[in-house]
């Protein structure tokens, strides 16, 4: 087990600083790494895949939260449970972030969430990256004895919890759920301040999600708006913390055309185009202040690996460098 600093920032983390860096824009993928029909993917290949994506340099391999089946959202994400499911990916790669996208904190209780983003900062050699959210499957709540309307109170109670027992030993917290009198403490404790994002509003306000969190994920909007929020973030992150950086991270639907230059058509949340194309676009967002952009595969009509072979050799490569004219 490596032996915590407690003098470390979330900065000092490998995973964060393999995804963000000011004035830098990096590229994730969403698993399953699979185009799919319906809401159930196949799962097959994703060691390889990912893999794969590690070496080509995508800067990160995200996990999404679905505990339970609900058909009518259309998508379980990688099936199995989160946790798990990153311990087992952490195995089979070596340098690339891993990250949650994102953890439901309302429905899990915070000891156990704790324990388990601990245990994988530790044993990947700090390669985790903790998205965290209030949920958006309603469907789900009842089955865990959870109240919808109330996943805002949970989430920010939850999130101090959880902040406070990673961070100190035999800490004195009380729950709605819990209580520890400084009598017992959690172990293990991450290596260094464990890197947190917060998904969406998860019901806050801007000004408290600067406040508690080390970085924001949104959902892709028209350049011209995101570029507002961005600035916006940007704004409300410096009085938060002066001086301290906090990313700015996005999702993205692909479906990439075998012609590099096809233009760009409306997908759910995102687009089918080339890869010319979608390289302008991402230094659209490199401009405007985005710092990462997390693919999800899904609704694309070629094989994954291809995809992702393409973006990595085609794409990766050239967004370091300045655009062409």
């Amino acid at each position: 087990m490596l032996k915590p600093d407690r003098t470390a920032s979330s900065a000092d983390c490998a995973g964060f600083r393999r995804m963000f860096a000011p004035d830098r824009l990096t590229v994730g993928v969403f698993f399953p790494i699979e185009a799919f029909q319906g809401d159930e993917p196949t799962m097959r290949n994703q060691e390889r895949l990912a893999r794969r994506a590690e070496e080509l340099g995508f800067a990160a391999l995200w996990v999404r939260d679905v505990p339970l089946r609900d058909p009518s959202f259309g998508d379980v994400g990688q099936v199995y449970d989160t946790w798990v499911y990153l311990g087992w990916i952490a195995a089979h790669t070596d340098k690339i972030a891993l990250a949650t996208g994102s953890v439901i904190l309302p429905l899990r209780h915070p000891l156990h969430t704790a324990k388990a983003a601990a245990s994988v900062d530790q044993l990947s050699g700090t390669r985790l990256v903790l998205g965290v959210a209030s949920g958006d499957r309603p469907a789900e709540y009842p089955a865990f004895g959870v109240d919808w309307q109330r996943r805002d109170l949970l989430f920010r109670e939850h999130l101090e919890v959880i902040r406070t027992v990673l961070a100190e030993q035999f800490p004195r917290v009380h729950f709605s759920t819990g209580v520890m009198q400084g009598m017992v403490d959690l172990i293990p404790k991450p290596v260094g301040r464990l890197p947190i994002l917060i998904t969406g509003s998860s019901r806050q306000s801007l000004e408290w999600i600067a406040a508690h969190a080390d970085g924001w994920i949104t959902y892709p909007r028209p350049i011209e708006r995101q570029a507002e929020l961005v600035a916006r973030w940007r704004a409300v992150a410096a009085v938060a913390a002066p001086g301290v950086f906090k990313p700015f991270a996005q999702s993205l639907y692909v479906d990439l055309t075998t012609d590099p230059d096809h233009p760009p058509e409306p997908i759910h949340l995102g687009f089918r185009v080339g890869r010319t194309l979608l390289l302008k676009f991402l230094f659209g967002l490199k401009s405007i202040g985005v710092n990462h952009v997390i693919l999800n595969l899904k609704y694309g009509a070629r094989d994954a690996g291809e995809v992702i072979e393409e973006i990595g050799r085609e794409v990766l490569p050239k967004l370091d460098a300045p655009p062409a004219a």
